[in-house]
């Protein structure tokens, strides 16, 4: 069974341009919303993505929307704590698709990292 879990230097949830994401409303706080919002680049990459070593520069003080932790996806996103892996697992891969591509070297670092 795969199994969830994130893939150092890829940052791919990093790119967080809004105009991908139209439902950030549905889901986050206004105060969330702001938050984010003040976080993207005028690339769509977040301000705290260090495109240097591909890490976040904030990543214990993250946000909790940037968090994979099965209290946030319940409360955010309504999925259980049984449905996070899988629910994860398909986050990941479309984001990984979107932003480098669906033969990405990102993409295969993930699938080999989550067991697919």
């Amino acid at each position: 069974m795969a199994t969830w879990r994130c893939v150092k230097q890829c940052g791919a949830c990093c790119h967080l341009d809004p105009a991908e994401r139209p439902d950030l409303d549905e889901y986050l706080s206004f105060e969330e919303l702001q938050l984010y919002l003040s976080m993207v680049g005028q690339d769509g990459w977040c301000v705290n993505f260090d495109r240097d070593s591909r890490e976040c520069r904030i990543y214990a003080d993250r946000p909790r929307f940037c968090r994979v932790l099965p209290d946030v996806f319940e409360e955010l996103y309504g999925v259980e704590s049984p449905e996070l892996n899988d629910f994860a697992i398909e986050c990941c891969r479309q984001q990984i698709e979107g932003v480098y591509g669906d033969r990405s070297l990102e993409m295969i670092r993930f699938d080999r990292e989550v067991g697919i």
